[in-house]
């Protein structure tokens, strides 16, 4: 059974830097992707990262490009995300969660097969 865990999450201030990991299991091969999602309270979850693993193809949402940098690690089988000048509107819970192969839709929940459990990232301004 594929399984993912997400970790990393914790309190930052303004302007600093987190980094979150997503540990992937139960993959046979590297055809699937990892996109990070994010909800804040009171808000709809979104997608504003994904990587497709075997290709190192990364999509951003216009909100965190410049400042968030996904990337993985074969070898550990985790797929980073790299966050750096957080803002307080970062502060949310951030899920991982992962699609058979390449979804072109990457930033919809819908697409995707398979979901950690969230960590909670909050930034005081």
């Amino acid at each position: 059974d594929v399984q993912l865990q997400a970790f990393g999450g914790g309190l930052v201030q303004a302007g600093g830097s987190l980094r979150l990991s997503c540990a992937a299991s139960g993959f046979t091969s590297d055809s699937y992707s990892i996109g990070w999602f994010r909800q804040a309270p009171g808000k709809e979850r979104g997608g504003i990262s994904c990587l497709y693993v075997n290709h190192g193809t990364t999509f951003y949402a216009d909100s965190v490009k410049g400042r968030f940098t996904i990337s993985n690690d074969n070898a550990k089988n985790t797929v980073y995300l790299q966050m750096n000048s957080l803002k307080p509107e970062d502060a949310a819970v951030y899920y991982c969660a992962a699609a058979h192969d390449n979804p072109i839709l990457w930033f919809l929940g819908s697409e995707y097969n398979y979901w950690g459990q969230g960590t909670l990232v909050t930034v005081s301004s």
